[in-house]
């Protein structure tokens, strides 16, 4: 019987190496860009989030790509005013023939020249996501798409920890998370600080902060932060145009204006602002699952 010596040292693996998560190419980079990866509890509005702060970049004058890395490929119809076909669509169109393709063919230009890409996904139970996620990064670099490019928000699917939440963390300079004000969205935020932490090991990206959206007040938020060392960036309450916004395909700039809204206004543009000349970066400490039960006053 074979005995296992826990005297010596276990061998470093790669990322991904002694699991299924894809691995990714290290050869594939994106060098000129400030790149951002949005994380959050699915549901918690991601997907109007990156869409607004792209559209707040661009009021900036930056040029900015989303890509959208959600098999429901609903990430960027804001800006576009419709579901794009996806990445991994026409790469099977061409059966896999990336030499065929051309950017218009999985580009394309939405509010205020935000260029935006859906990376689509396997269907269900039969691939990984973050194959996807380094293919479209693949075909950007090879058509030189981010060299003109000064900011690129990868908009990530909630609740997940394969390598589909890990493939965008090879490529972004900072991660932040969206939260609401509620146990669940703290709980899934504490969840995904501790998987950006433990990537932080293999890859530059650091943890930038959270937005605190579709919630009036931020003081749970607020206490959780203070406890385990991170900032609250920005903050969007639960006003009900933001919703029809996404239900008219648009963004938040689009929309009528109304004190409230302005107020919405001016908290994206800040926020923008605030990351682009921004170094910011925290080491926040993920509690243990059954303390943060205990934090938040859970018996």
């Amino acid at each position: 019987m074979t005995t296992l010596d826990l005297s010596r040292p276990a061998p470093k693996r790669l990322d991904g190496e002694g699991s299924v998560q894809v691995k990714m190419d290290p050869a594939v980079r994106i060098e000129t860009a400030k790149v951002f990866a949005v994380y959050g509890k699915g549901g918690i509005g991601k997907s109007t989030t990156s869409s607004n702060l792209s559209a707040a970049f661009s009021h900036l004058g930056k040029r900015v790509l989303q890509i959208g890395c959600d098999p429901k490929h609903d990430s960027t119809f804001t800006l576009t005013k419709r579901l794009v076909p996806t990445v991994i669509d026409v790469l099977e169109s061409v059966e896999f023939h990336t030499e065929e393709l051309r950017p218009e063919d999985y580009m394309y230009e939405g509010y205020n020249g935000v260029m935006c890409v859906e990376a689509g996904g396997p269907p269900a139970g039969t691939g990984c996501g973050g194959y996807v996620v380094g293919q479209t990064v693949k075909l950007l670099k090879e058509h030189h798409l981010l060299e003109d490019t000064d900011v690129v928000i990868f908009d990530v699917l909630g609740d997940v920890v394969c390598g589909g939440f890990a493939a965008p963390l090879q490529h972004a300079e900072r991660a932040l998370i969206v939260t609401a004000n509620d146990f669940d969205s703290i709980f899934a935020m504490n969840r995904i600080i501790a998987a950006i932490k433990a990537k932080s090991k293999n890859y530059e990206v650091r943890l930038g902060g959270c937005i605190v959206n579709r919630s009036d007040d931020t003081d749970e938020v607020d206490r959780f932060n203070a406890a385990i060392g991170l900032e609250r960036l920005a903050h969007f309450p639960l006003l009900d145009d933001i919703r029809k916004s996404r239900l008219k395909k648009s963004t938040v700039f689009e929309m009528p204006s109304t004190p409230e809204l302005e107020a919405v206004k001016q908290e994206y543009m800040r926020l923008a602002a605030t990351l682009w000349t921004g170094e910011k970066q925290f080491d926040a400490a993920p509690m243990r699952d059954r303390d943060i039960f205990d934090f938040l006053g859970f018996e």
